[in-house]
C-alpha cells in the first residue's frame, strides 16, 4: 500500500471512531450541554467522513447548516432557559428491553448485509468537484425555487417569533 492510502484509511477510521464515540455520548450522557457539544463533534465527524466519499458539497453544508446553524441555536436555547439545564433526563426501565431487542435485531441485519453482499474492490476513482456545479445550477437555473424557498422560511421563521411572542406577552 502507499503511504497515501495509509494515511486515508488512518483518517477514515480515526474520524469514524471520533463519530461513533462522540453519539455515545450524545446518547448516554445525563447532562445535556455535555451531550450537545459531543453532538458538535459528531457532526463534525460526519462532514469529514462525507469529504472522505468526496462529497464536499454535503460536507460543506454539513458544517455550514448543522453545525453552524442548528447547533449554535441548540446550544444558546440551552444556556438561555435554566431549567432545561437543571433537568434530570432519566430513562426509564421499561424502555430499555425493547430498546435492546430493536439494537439486536438491527445489529444482525447489518451483519447480514456485510458479509452477505457481494462487494467489488475497485481502484480510486477520479470525482469531480460538485460544488461549483451545484452553485452555478442554484444562482441560474434554480435561481426562482431557491429565492421562493427562502421567502418561505423566512415567513416560518417571523410567523414562529411572532407566535412565541404573543403566548409570552399574554398573562
Amino acid at each position: 500500500m502507499k503511504f497515501m492510502d495509509v494515511l486515508h484509511m488512518v483518517g477514515f477510521y480515526l474520524f469514524s471512531l471520533m463519530t461513533v464515540f462522540s453519539a455515545f455520548i450524545v446518547v448516554l450522557s445525563r447532562n445535556i450541554q455535555r451531550s450537545v457539544f459531543a453532538l458538535l463533534f459528531t457532526l463534525f465527524g460526519i462532514a469529514g467522513l462525507f469529504l472522505f466519499l468526496h462529497a464536499d458539497f454535503l460536507a460543506a453544508t454539513q458544517v455550514l447548516i448543522y453545525v453552524g446553524g442548528v447547533l449554535v441555536l441548540l446550544l444558546f436555547g440551552i444556556m438561555l432557559t435554566q431549567k432545561v439545564v437543571e433537568a434530570d433526563l432519566r430513562s426509564g426501565k421499561i424502555q430499555f428491553l425493547p430498546t435492546l431487542i430493536a439494537m439486536v435485531i438491527l445489529f444482525g441485519f447489518l451483519l447480514f448485509v456485510i458479509f452477505k453482499t457481494p462487494w467489488s474492490a475497485k481502484g480510486p476513482a477520479n470525482f469531480e468537484q460538485t460544488t461549483a456545479t451545484i452553485g452555478t445550477l442554484l444562482m441560474t437555473q434554480w435561481l426562482l425555487p431557491f429565492e421562493i424557498a427562502s421567502i418561505l422560511l423566512l415567513a416560518a421563521l417571523i410567523g414562529s417569533v411572532s407566535i412565541a411572542r404573543a403566548k409570552r406577552t399574554t398573562p
